[in-house]
């Protein structure tokens, strides 16, 4: 039986970020599926018993148990000994943009892409302060990866991780991604790596609303 056990759902790029490190990593592990469209994360059973932030993922490693992506992804290179830091300044750097994708590339894209790519929205003022808000966060990640491979050093860490969470779902935004060629660049470095698998092909459940 695996060591590691990931509370996941395929339609969530945060859970993905944590999915891919194990696929990367050729770590194996076992998924259990989050009905998170039909509420077993609102359900008290659920917050008592696995998280009570009411979110996936959720990590359990023995009795250790982990929420949160960016805490998950910094205790697993901790465990396993890949894609972590080799020095302080590169783990507070790979700290730095890990806050930076939940503050901003992750939280302004998802939203967006929950909201018009899987709820049809349409456009609408939210939809397009979102849009603009996911734009000045790539915007961001594409200058700095203009001239360097990966977003910390010469090599994937967590920092890419985090990033690579919702880059690779499929639902449209209203983003001309190809404004964005730097991230196209290390999007095609990071799924051309041995193990790399689609979020739909890695994780449970449906990949529609």
């Amino acid at each position: 039986m695996p060591d590691f056990k990931l509370h996941s759902f395929a339609l969530s790029g945060n859970c993905y970020k944590v999915a891919l490190f194990f696929a990367l990593a050729g770590i194996e592990w076992e998924s259990i599926f989050v009905d998170y469209l039909g509420g077993e994360t609102r359900t008290e059973e659920w917050r008592k018993t696995i998280n009570e932030q009411g979110e996936a993922p959720v990590l359990e490693h023995g009795q250790t148990k982990i929420s949160q992506s960016g805490i998950i992804l910094d205790y697993l290179a901790e465990v396993t000994g890949q894609f972590g830091a080799q020095t302080a300044e590169e783990r507070r750097d790979i700290m730095r943009w890990i806050l930076f994708d939940n503050h901003k590339f992750t939280s302004y894209y998802a939203t967006l892409r929950f909201m018009y790519g899987l709820q049809k929205s349409g456009e609408t003022p939210v939809v397009e302060f979102l849009r603009l808000r996911a734009k000045a966060a790539y915007a961001i990640v594409d200058e700095h990866l203009a001239n360097r491979t990966f977003m910390v050093g010469d090599r994937l860490t967590i920092a890419d991780l985090s990033l690579a969470g919702y880059v690779f779902m499929p639902e449209d935004t209203g983003i001309d991604h190809s404004a964005f060629p730097a991230i196209g660049a290390w999007k095609d470095r990071i799924s051309s790596m041995p193990g790399w698998r689609h979020p739909y092909d890695l994780m449970p459940g449906p990949t529609s609303l």
